[in-house]
């Protein structure tokens, strides 16, 4: 799930938490996503790491045609219903049922068995029936049930604020190295809080190579980039 910390104690910062329902405008559409603070907390709001991860892909920063796309520690699925209707919205609009068709592109989002009821829930208010059906939303725990998702299956892994729990750390880079090919891209948008965000950073820069490619300063939201290392560049 993605977990992450809220320090912020003023009432001012959590009302947004709070409120039923979190509305935003990403690839002409308007995408409402459903909050549940009270029984899910931090797993079942949107934090700004997703929105900043959800307009970057907007802006069409990575190239989402013919691509396959999971969103790992999804939440509230908001980066994943972006990639989705990103991946429409990159083609012409007569092309759309043919690239899906033929290319086998498509988006799986993913959290813990937890918070998919939740999860499954925005992805169906939010994306119309044709991209529904290229869209799964899946049980991943890292580490744990990686038997079900083929080795390099995806050629992008998104993932926003998930990297904040030390102890989950081992488990997320053997899920990423896992889900990986030599080819694939992982996005991750986080707020650096602590040393450990930071230790993080370097043991991922072990198995791949990571550059920083986005950074919001209004939400202090960094967007890093990586990929497998080639075994020729470790010789």
């Amino acid at each position: 799930m993605a977990l992450v910390p809220y320090e912020e104690t003023t009432e001012l910062g959590l009302q947004k938490f709070h409120k039923p329902l979190a509305t935003f405008s990403f690839a002409n559409h308007t995408i409402q996503i459903r909050q549940d603070w009270r029984h899910l907390g931090v797993a079942a709001v949107v934090w700004d790491a997703a929105i900043v991860l959800s307009t970057y892909l907007e802006m069409g920063a990575v190239e989402l045609r013919g691509r396959s796309a999971v969103e790992l520690g999804a939440g509230t699925g908001l980066v994943g219903i972006v990639a989705a209707l990103a991946l429409k919205s990159s083609v012409k609009p007569w092309l759309v049922h043919c690239l899906l068709f033929f290319s086998g592109a498509h988006v799986t989002i993913t959290d813990r068995k937890v918070a998919l009821k939740f999860l499954k829930s925005n992805v169906q208010a939010n994306l119309p029936p044709h991209i529904q059906s290229k869209t799964v939303v899946k049980e991943l725990t890292w580490g744990q049930n990686l038997g079900s998702f083929s080795p390099g299956e995806f050629d992008l892994i998104l993932g926003a604020d998930i990297i904040y729990l030390e102890e989950t750390f081992t488990d997320l880079l053997q899920t990423l190295e896992h889900l990986c090919s030599n080819h694939s891209v992982i996005l991750l948008a986080c707020r650096i809080r602590y040393e450990r965000d930071n230790n993080f950073l370097a043991m991922l820069e072990r198995q791949f190579t990571v550059r920083r490619v986005h950074y919001d300063p209004e939400k202090d939201v960094h967007i890093y980039e990586a990929q497998k290392r080639n075994q020729k560049e470790d010789l």
